[in-house]
């Protein structure tokens, strides 16, 4: 267990050190909130759906979370071109260990850098129904975080070089994203997209996030949640399952 307690507090560091990589991780969802929440608003506000900032806001938070959960496991390319991944897996402590640890690691900072947006969607305009739902929000991004820190193991652990990175951010990151339901509604589309955005996992956590938050959901909350603990505990088992397959 201590092993996963230090790398967990060694992600932890380095993010809290990295301030530059804190700054940076604010630039995208607010250029998504700002520009999307305040350019879309009046067409989304005349197509009778209300305010669109507080549509989006939690798809913004959600999108954070996505990609910084999912950017820590790929992070085992940068440890295995630099010698550190080799260096842990010497280590006289079982690779599941540091599998969580890691898995861990990656999930918390992903939170706060999901909580850090929370309170930018606020200074911006959002307003969640009530304080009460700030909690239960931050379950669903604690879930979101955990299912992609685990595939992002999982595909870190299967990669070999930086190469693949690019591919990765094109036909897994932003498909999942774009086709979560984070920047339109989730009624009304396409047999085909709305099958397809049943099969995303991404959708259940920024719909629970939004039925929280702002009191309209697609799905149930509870369905939500459900979804994301049985896709979550599947990708920790096939993570761990890739990353003891590592061979340096």
């Amino acid at each position: 267990m201590s092993a996963i307690y230090i790398l967990w507090l060694r992600e932890l560091k380095r993010y809290i050190r990295s301030r530059a990589q804190i700054i940076a991780s604010l630039g995208q969802p607010m250029l998504y909130l700002l520009v999307l929440g305040f350019g879309l608003g009046p067409v989304f506000q005349r197509a009778g759906n209300g305010s669109y900032l507080q549509f989006v806001g939690p798809g913004v938070i959600g999108m954070t979370v996505l990609f910084s959960s999912i950017f820590s496991g790929l992070g085992l390319l940068w440890d295995r071109q630099f010698g550190f991944l080799k260096e842990t897996l010497v280590a006289p402590v079982p690779r599941l260990h540091i599998m969580i640890g890691r898995t861990l690691g990656g999930a918390t900072v992903a939170v706060l850098q999901g909580l850090l947006v929370t309170i930018v969607c606020l200074f911006a305009g959002f307003r969640p129904v009530n304080l009460l739902s700030i909690p239960l929000a931050l379950g669903f991004m604690i879930a979101i975080a955990l299912v992609f820190a685990a595939l992002g193991v999982a595909i870190g652990s299967s990669l070999q070089d930086m190469q693949a990175f690019q591919l990765i951010m094109n036909f897994v990151v932003m498909p999942i994203y774009f086709l979560s339901g984070a920047l339109f509604p989730l009624v009304g589309l396409p047999k085909v997209l709305a099958i397809i955005t049943r099969l995303d996992p991404l959708s259940y956590g920024i719909d629970g996030m939004r039925a929280v938050l702002s009191g309209k959901s697609t799905f149930n909350p509870v369905t939500d949640l459900t979804v994301l603990v049985c896709v979550g505990a599947v990708l920790l088992v096939f993570g761990a399952y890739r990353f003891s397959k590592i061979e340096i």
